[in-house]
């Protein structure tokens, strides 16, 4: 389907919360090595951008030109960091990771939305895609770096692994400090907390609704990324992915679950996505793999398999979840990741899932390819709005 059925959803009382001009120095982020926080006349990208309180590069591509960007929207934000011993990430100056950020708005509506970044990338990644638009409704945000970032990411950790189990652990770290927030700036606790993400940040979404279900009250999944020991994962679909297109078969990229009529995008993908993702993930999860992306075979490697059980998602989600992936996706291929875990959560009774004729990735393509591509963001957005 290409759009999310219209919902009617109970008004929200949007309330005022009159904030002295020196109150935002007395909020205190439970657990955080570092913070520092400031009273802004507009928390959107908008505001943010022109006082230095986001990172543009965290979320280029993400989002399509098209995207409406809110009025402004006042509020105190506080950024800082967990403690944490890698340097992957360089906001601020800080080179230290587990960093993080909370807007929370003059004109609040009870609701917290938190959300882990997609890909590899940094706490703003979802400013424009989430935190724009959830502010505009009245809702507090946060968002987490995962605790690592970049090409790099891998080198955190001692264990095949360790990085992405330090993404869950850094996503509920956020939760609890984010939701005491609140409590602490508005004077009572939320009356709903709502997880949200991209891709690995949809993974977060899932890992938590299945093991951190009494932190959040509901979440929305966009196009998660699903890991799965006994498959499929990105390690059965991306390896004959990359062959296929290197020895010119398009019938080995359509024989690894990719939809053909998103062949158009292939060429980007490959040079952009394909080999860089395989590489960086087994360097995490596989790292004693010496071949090429292409020749790996996981069905051979017992060492990758058994850092992906400590990761992976079994669908017992315990809190109500909406999924959205589209059928062009070039990265994770819809038939090889959310049909899939649609399946798994099905039996909870819990789950609700939008497959979104011609969605693609990343929503940033749909600018090359407007009469194509359909914009994934915008169901996002109305699912947070609008929970069924």
């Amino acid at each position: 389907m290409r759009r999310l059925l219209a919902v009617t959803a109970a008004t929200v009382l949007l309330t005022s919360h009159a904030v002295p001009a020196d109150a935002h120095r007395a909020l205190r982020v439970p657990g955080a090595a570092y913070q520092q926080s400031a009273v802004l006349d507009d928390l959107t990208t908008t505001g943010t951008v022109a006082s230095g309180h986001t990172n543009p590069a965290d979320y280029a591509g993400l989002t399509d030109r098209s995207l409406p960007v809110p009025a402004a929207v006042p509020g105190v934000q506080v950024d800082g960091y967990f403690p944490d011993t890698s340097h992957t990430n360089t906001n601020h100056g800080w080179n230290h990771d587990a960093q993080f950020v909370i807007r929370l708005p003059h004109r609040w509506n009870g609701g917290l939305v938190v959300a882990g970044s997609p890909g590899v990338r940094a706490q703003y990644a979802s400013d424009k895609a989430i935190s724009d638009y959830v502010l505009s409704l009245g809702y507090a945000y946060a968002a987490t770096d995962k605790g690592n970032t970049g090409v790099q990411f891998f080198t955190d950790g001692r264990r095949p692994g360790d990085a992405i189990v330090e993404w869950n652990r850094r996503m509920t770290e956020l939760t609890r400090a984010a939701r005491t927030m609140v409590t602490q700036h508005y004077g009572r606790p939320a009356r709903e907390v709502v997880a949200a993400g991209i891709s690995n940040g949809g993974y977060l979404v899932r890992w938590q609704l299945e093991n951190r279900p009494e932190l959040y009250t509901r979440g929305v999944d966009l196009e998660g990324t699903l890991w799965k020991a006994d498959g499929p994962n990105l390690f059965t679909f991306l390896p004959p992915a990359i062959r296929g297109y290197e020895q010119q078969s398009p019938e080995l990229i359509t024989a690894a679950g990719f939809d053909p009529r998103s062949a158009f995008l292939w060429d980007y993908h490959y040079t952009v996505y394909w080999k860089l993702t395989q590489r960086i993930y087994a360097a995490e999860l596989d790292p004693t793999y010496a071949g090429t992306e292409g020749d790996y075979d996981y069905a051979t490697r017992p060492q990758a398999q058994q850092a992906i059980r400590r990761v992976e998602l079994t669908g017992r989600i315990k809190r109500p979840l909406i999924t959205i992936h589209g059928t062009y996706d070039s990265l994770l291929p819809i038939s090889q990741d959310s049909d899939v875990y649609a399946a798994m959560a099905r039996r909870t009774g819990l789950h609700t899932y939008h497959r979104v004729e011609a969605g693609n990735h990343v929503d940033g393509l749909v600018d090359a390819y407007p009469d194509r591509l359909v914009a994934l963001v915008p169901l996002l957005r109305e699912a947070i709005r609008t929970p069924s």
